[in-house]
């Protein structure tokens, strides 16, 4: 296998990036790419701590990272498993990057910055969603925010229901605790529990 060692051996193997490619960064959230936000219901928070990487799926009603002005946008850390992984990693180390996905658009927002985290009581009310806030806000400085071409997205028929996975090929999450626990947790059971226990836990 040839790997490869140094960023001038990348760089000739690729050529200079073009002028689109530069062209569209920005360092602070533009009026164009607002509406992207706006319009977007999911996104992925890639952190960085002393144990490595950390990336995990943050997920809410459309538009839920909210634009604080043109250089913060504020993300609401909604129920989970509590493992906190990506908090951890942020107030040891505050750099963060997120990527938007809107549901049938090819391109993907890309923002780099620095985040920390709030627990100011007024911030969090703000966030309430049928009377439940959160238990903190992630405040990012943008740093930089671009728009990633499609070619990922169309290649892959991520929005076509015809690429949909068959679910019944596709361990559970029952079934894939029940495996790594020895039986300990998880299984039909917790499957079956899921329906009500995320309409009862979702916020």
């Amino acid at each position: 296998m040839t790997i490869v060692q140094t960023v001038e051996e990348l760089e000739a193997i690729y050529g200079e990036a073009g002028e689109p490619s530069l062209a569209k960064v920005a360092d602070r959230v533009t009026d164009l790419y607002a509406r992207i936000i706006a319009a977007s219901p999911f996104c992925a928070l890639a952190t960085v701590g002393p144990e490595g990487l950390d990336c995990s799926p943050r997920g809410d009603l459309r538009g839920f990272v909210r634009i604080g002005d043109e250089r913060t946008l504020l993300l609401p850390d909604r129920r989970g498993n509590n493992r906190i992984d990506s908090l951890r990693n942020v107030v040891r180390d505050p750099r963060v990057a997120l990527m938007f996905l809107v549901p049938g658009s090819g391109n993907a927002l890309r923002v780099n910055g620095r985040g920390a985290i709030s627990v100011d009581a007024e911030l969090l009310d703000s966030f309430a969603v049928k009377g439940k806030p959160p238990r903190s806000v992630l405040v990012i400085t943008v740093n930089e925010i671009y728009f990633q071409c499609a070619r990922a997205i169309v290649r892959s028929g991520l929005w076509n229901p015809d690429n949909h996975a068959d679910l019944q090929t596709l361990p559970t999450p029952g079934e894939i605790l029940e495996a790594m626990s020895g039986g300990s947790v998880g299984g039909k059971h917790y499957d079956d529990a899921w329906q009500d226990r995320a309409h009862k836990t979702m916020w």
